[in-house]
């Protein structure tokens, strides 16, 4: 598979869990504050990487498209949840172009527009008792419960080293809220959950474990390394914003390891700021100082060694797989050094 069949298919497998996540969505009041703004955010929603892995680990097992649709769009709704509660958290002001949701309707709107997202995605679930049977619902409902707590768990790492102010962040715990924050709900669930569904009496699933683990730290490091340098056009968000909000990415937490003392010092006392008072002289002073300690080539160099790894894993992990949807899957690895947004 080359780049524009790969893109194709990533297109025409994101669009397909779209158009059903946005078809189930209530059509009530309040459609101005609720329905609307979220039907809205959900049409602007990114590529669809999510979803088309679950469609496509589901096919590439021998499984339909149809008994797939369901999760995929329930996988899509969770990050669309996610992503408002997560620019919330931030401070963050844009998300795909444009400005987040709650710099548009404010952060109480916006905040609840997210809690339905999270309690619809639990009413879709029910759809897939009928569809697939008490047994194997419940089993990729365990999947998602997982998927939920490890997430959140993520996220209350990365925004308690933010809080206590840590500088001892290293390159372990890092990786480790990686693989909580990011790689089981956006790589390792989709992938496991396809396959479920594909072959209900399978219970190896843990083979995808490693798979997912390597790719979406890889994913990871480099949307962070995008964060720095890439363009708004492509990447959608505000340029160095991982620095205004202070988070403790590969690239700082490496710069934090390598600074001297009086680097450091510096460096401690701007993260001790609230985001509103940390100046843009100051972070171009942060962002200077990882190019400097060559942070950002570590980075880079890190994400592409977890590919490497990712395409190990991927042989065992999809070595009974078949057709094009195998070779999407594979092709995700090229992507990751890739992508540019």
């Amino acid at each position: 598979m080359d780049r524009a069949g790969f893109l194709a298919k990533l297109s025409e497998y994101g669009e397909l869990a779209r158009a059903t996540l946005i078809e189930r969505l209530p059509q009530g009041e309040p459609r101005a504050y609720l329905y609307d703004p979220m039907r809205d955010y959900l049409t602007h929603s990114g590529k669809g990487l999510r979803p088309a892995l679950l469609i496509a680990s589901c096919r590439a097992f021998g499984g339909s498209m149809d008994e797939a649709l369901t999760s995929a769009a329930v996988v899509e709704l969770l990050h669309n949840a996610f992503l408002i509660h997560d620019d919330i958290q931030d401070l963050s002001e844009f998300r795909r172009g444009r400005p987040c949701l709650h710099e548009r309707m404010g952060v109480p709107l916006a905040i609840n527009a997210g809690d339905a997202m999270l309690a619809h995605a639990l009413r879709m679930l029910r759809g897939n008792i009928a569809q697939l049977g008490p047994a194997r619902a419940e089993r990729i409902l365990d999947e998602f419960d997982h998927l939920i707590a490890e997430s959140l768990e993520g996220q209350a790492m990365e925004l308690g080293w933010i809080l206590d102010n840590d500088l001892t962040v290293g390159t372990a715990d890092y990786l480790r809220m990686t693989l909580k924050k990011t790689c089981w709900y956006s790589f390792i669930h989709p992938v496991r959950i396809g396959a479920l569904i594909a072959r209900p009496s399978r219970t190896d699933l843990d083979q995808f474990n490693a798979f997912g683990f390597y790719l979406g730290a890889a994913f990871q490091i480099q949307d962070d390394v995008l964060n720095l340098i890439g363009s708004v056009e492509k990447y959608g968000k505000e340029i160095l914003g991982d620095i205004y909000e202070g988070k403790r990415t590969l690239m700082l937490s490496r710069l934090a390891a390598l600074a001297d003392g009086g680097e450091r010092d510096r460096l401690s006392r701007f993260l001790a700021l609230p985001r509103p008072q940390r100046g843009t002289p100051e972070v171009q002073w942060v962002y200077d100082a990882m190019q400097r300690h060559g942070t950002i080539d570590f980075a880079r160099d890190a994400s592409r060694k977890l590919v490497e790894g990712a395409r190990e894993a991927f042989r065992t992990a999809f070595a009974d797989a078949s057709g094009e949807d195998r070779e999407f899957i594979g092709y995700c690895l090229d992507f990751m050094i890739e992508r540019e947004a």
